[in-house]
């Protein structure tokens, strides 16, 4: 069974920095691609950013957050990270990973498995 536990959110203030970290179990990680999305309720989710399977060297970001933002894995780890910097208030959401489907997937029909989310507050 393919479980995604994302962690590391919380309450940052405006201007600072958070990592989320994606645990994957029950699969092969390396294999797969690995996503970020965030989701304001009553909002779609919004794409944040892809990394490639294997050795993840290639990235892919969303607009809005493409100069602030860093994904990454550690295989042996079975974890990817989401590194965001410089949060402000609109960043306030859940952050979900999801494994990709393919390479630069920025839509949610090109995942398959889904983490629980993880919630990020920014304080001004």
């Amino acid at each position: 069974q393919v479980q995604l536990l994302e962690s590391g959110g919380g309450l940052v203030q405006a201007g600072g920095s958070l990592t989320l970290s994606c645990a994957a179990s029950g699969l092969v990680f390396r294999s797969y691609g690995m996503g970020w999305f965030r989701q304001i309720p009553g909002k779609e989710r919004e794409f944040v950013g892809t990394i490639t399977w294997g050795t993840g060297d290639r990235t892919w970001y969303g607009d809005s957050v493409k100069r602030r933002i860093t994904v990454s894995r550690d295989n042996a780890k079975s974890t990817d990270y989401l590194q965001m910097n410089d949060l402000n208030l609109e960043d306030k959401a859940g952050y979900y990973c999801a494994t990709a489907l393919e390479w630069g997937a920025k839509r949610e029909d090109q995942y398959r498995y889904w983490g629980q989310g993880t919630q990020v507050t920014v304080s001004s």
